[in-house]
């Protein structure tokens, strides 16, 4: 069966875990990239060997520690392509593998750097999440542990929300849970109908 790829995307704080939730709950399959990313550097993950090649200071309890990977990239300029290099391939099977025994017509893939690393020509549709820059800002400040010296160097790394609306399919903000919810199952049946043609 033809599996529909809905990528989700959206910058930090717009709310992208929320409306992955929404399609959960609407019966609908998530794959979520940053997931995949903690399977693979757990212990016995696929990315260990090779990752603690590049940093061997990283192999923590037969897995990887994130936290020091950020230290690793923050020193060294060369770190995160050479990291991206082992670890994107890694990825992106484990969203193959997802895709393979997919029973749904629909799946939605949740990659928040979709367009920044190219992602969106592997979607049927891109749908952006997004909210205001004050309402953003004010949820990732709220995170425990978050700088605006942090948030900052993230915004940096992301696309610009307007540069993800001009090329988005669909759009959905999320300032209210009833609205969101009711925009996800609008977008099912709209996706799902189009099957039908």
């Amino acid at each position: 069966m033809s599996v529909f790829r809905l990528g989700l995307t959206g910058s930090i704080g717009m709310g992208k875990s929320f409306t992955a939730r929404l399609f959960r709950e609407e019966g609908i399959p998530v794959w979520d990239a940053d997931a995949a990313v903690h399977r693979l550097y757990a212990p016995g993950g696929a990315a260990v060997e090779p990752v603690a090649e590049l940093c061997p200071a990283a192999r923590f309890g037969g897995g990887i520690d994130r936290e020091v990977l950020k230290t690793w990239i923050a020193a060294d300029p060369t770190a995160l392509v050479r990291l991206e290099s082992v670890v994107h391939p890694l990825v992106a099977a484990d969203r193959q593998a997802f895709l393979a025994v997919t029973e749904t017509n629909l799946a939605v893939l949740d990659i928040p750097l979709l367009y920044e690393k190219g992602y969106e020509t592997e979607m049927d549709a891109v749908l952006l999440v997004t909210a205001p820059p004050l309402v953003q800002r004010a949820r990732v400040l709220a995170r425990p542990g978050m700088t605006e010296a942090q948030f900052a160097a993230i915004l940096a790394r992301q696309m610009p929300d307007r540069d993800k609306r001009a090329r988005a399919d669909h759009i959905v903000e999320t300032l209210g849970e009833q609205a969101a919810r009711e925009y996800v199952r609008a977008l099912i049946a709209y996706i799902r109908g189009g099957f039908d043609a």
